[in-house]
C-alpha cells in the first residue's frame, strides 16, 4: 500500500457472519443483496461534494460489477441518509429496512488542505449491526484507491474473499503511434504509460511475488522478452535468444517463467529460471507450440499447438512431459489461461464471423461459451481471485478492453476512446 502513498490508519471491524446470516453470499445470480450506498458527510467544516462524489463512484462501479448487489436507488432514501452516523447504536436500521435494504454503506470525510481521512462502515440492516469498517489516511489524490480498497473489503466481509479491485490492468496500446506498455485502474481510470520502446510491445505477464512485470519487445530488432520493475522503471533484456522470445508467463510462486522460444528453428514451450537458464524444454513437436499458462499449482501448463492440424489447446505435465489435447471443437483455439482457482481455462475460439471467449474444465468437459455476436473478442486473463475475466474487442469498430464477470455476464468497457487497447494482463493483489 505505500506504493500509493496512503495508509490504513485503523482496522475497525472484520468480523464474520454467523451461520445463516441473510447476507452471506458465494456468487453472482445465487442471491443478490439489496444494498444502500450513501453519499458521505463531511466530518468537520470543510465540505468537499466532489470528493464523496468520487468516493462513492468507485465502490459503486465495483459492487455493482460483482453482480452480487442490487443498488437501492438514492432517490428513495430516507432521513438517516443525510446523517453522520458511523456506529450501529445511531443508524436508523428501519428507514433501511423499509427500503427494502439488507446492506448499507455510509461514511464520512475529512479535507485539510491536500490530506484525506475516510471513514467507510458496512453494516447489516438485518441484524443491525457493524460488519467490518476502516479508516483510510492520505492525499486526496489517493480517494480512488481508497475506494477500490473498500469495495475488496466488503466483498471478504460478505463472502470470505477480497476483492480484486485494488489491483491493476497492463496492456498494450497505440496511443503515442507506437504500441507501448500501459498500466490501468481495474475501471479504466489512472492511465499510466510504462515503456518509451517506440517500437512493438507484446503479451505482457505480472510477477506474482514483486511488482514486475514481463513483456516482448522488438525494441532492439527481434522479439526479445524484458523485465521491468514497475514503480522504479528499471528495465533489462531477460531473454535475447536467436528468434521468437515471446509469451512470457509466470510461475504462480513467481521463481519460474513459461516462454515460447525458437532459438533452434522452431517455435517450442521451455522453462526458464529467473536468470534466463534454461530449465527443460517442454515440447518437441513438428507444430508449433505458444501461448503457455501455468496452472495454479504448477505442475501443469496449458498452450496452443497446430501439431495435429488447426491451431488446440494441450495440456503438458511438467514433470513426466505427457501432453494432452484439451480442445476438440473449432478452427482456431488460442490463448488460454488458467483460471487462479484451478477450476477452468479461458480461451479465444474463431467462430463464424470472429473470435469469441470460451472457457472449458482442465479435463475438456463443461465447454462454455461467454461472449457471442460480430467482431474479436481475445486474449482473456483472470482476476487474481477468479471472479472476472479481463480481454480485449473490436466490436464496436476499435479494439477495447472489456471486463465481464468469470459466467460471461455483465460486461462493460473499461478502456477510454481513441487508439487501440490490447493484449491485457491482470496483476496479483499486492
Amino acid at each position: 500500500m505505500a506504493r500509493y502513498g496512503w495508509i490504513i490508519v485503523v482496522l475497525l471491524f472484520a468480523w464474520c457472519l454467523p451461520a445463516g446470516a441473510q447476507v452471506v453470499i458465494s456468487a453472482p445470480g445465487k442471491q443478490t443483496i439489496p444494498l444502500a450506498v450513501t453519499d458521505f458527510l463531511p466530518m468537520d467544516g470543510t465540505t468537499r461534494p466532489e470528493v464523496a462524489a468520487e468516493f462513492n463512484e468507485v465502490i459503486s462501479w465495483d459492487l455493482d460489477l460483482s453482480g452480487l448487489f442490487g443498488l437501492i436507488p438514492k432517490e428513495s432514501f430516507l432521513g438517516d441518509a443525510s446523517r453522520l452516523t458511523l456506529n450501529s447504536a445511531e443508524v436508523d436500521f428501519g428507514q433501511w429496512r423499509l427500503l427494502g435494504a439488507e446492506a448499507l454503506i455510509k461514511g464520512g470525510y475529512s479535507v485539510q488542505g491536500d490530506n484525506l481521512i475516510i471513514e467507510a462502515r458496512l453494516f447489516d440492516v438485518v441484524s443491525r449491526r457493524l460488519l467490518t469498517g476502516r479508516r483510510y489516511q492520505g492525499k486526496v489524490a489517493d480517494i480512488r484507491h481508497m475506494g477500490h480498497t473498500f469495495a475488496d473489503q466488503v466483498l471478504k466481509a460478505l463472502t470470505g474473499e477480497e476483492g480484486p479491485f485494488n489491483t491493476r490492468i497492463a496492456y498494450v496500446g497505440n496511443q503515442t503511434g507506437h504500441k507501448e506498455l500501459y498500466l490501468m485502474d481495474v475501471d479504466g481510470k489512472n492511465i499510466k504509460r510504462l515503456t518509451d520502446h517506440k517500437s512493438i510491445i507484446l503479451n505482457p505477464d505480472f510477477s506474482p511475488v514483486g511488482k514486475e512485470i514481463l513483456f516482448t519487445s522488438y525494441r532492439a530488432g527481434n522479439p526479445d522478452l524484458y523485465r521491468k520493475e514497475i514503480y522504479s522503471g528499471r528495465e533489462a533484456r531477460y531473454s535475447y535468444r536467436k528468434g521468437l522470445n515471446i509469451a512470457g508467463r509466470y510461475r504462480a510462486d513467481g521463481k519460474e517463467v513459461a516462454a515460447t522460444l525458437s532459438k533452434d528453428g522452431n517455435a517450442e514451450i521451455y522453462l526458464l529460471g529467473l536468470d534466463s537458464a534454461i530449465h527443460k524444454k517442454l515440447t518437441n513437436s513438428w507444430g508449433i507450440d505458444v501461448d503457455p499458462s501455468w496452472s495454479p499449482r504448477g505442475d501443469e501448463i496449458a498452450f496452443v499447438s497446430d501439431r495435429l492440424g488447426n491451431p488446440n489447446i494441450f495440456i503438458a505435465d511438467v514433470l513426466g512431459r505427457d501432453v494432452r489435447r484439451l480442445t476438440e471443437s473449432g478452427k482456431y483455439n488460442a490463448t488460454p489461461a488458467w483460471s487462479p482457482k484451478g477450476d477452468r481455462i479461458a480461451f479465444a475460439r474463431l467462430d463464424e464471423g470472429g473470435f469469441n471467449i470460451y472457457t472449458i474444465r482442465p479435463d475438456g468437459t463443461d465447454e462454455r461459451p461467454l461472449t457471442f455476436g460480430a467482431g474479436n473478442k481475445e486474449h482473456p486473463r483472470w482476476s487474481p481471485d477468479g471472479r472476472f475475466i479481463v480481454y480485449s474487442s473490436d466490436e464496436t469498430g476499435e479494439k477495447a478492453l472489456y471486463i465481464m464477470r468469470a459466467d460471461g455476464s455483465g460486461a462493460r468497457r473499461i478502456s477510454p476512446r481513441g487508439g487501440e487497447y490490447r493484449h491485457p494482463a491482470w496483476s496479483p493483489s499486492w
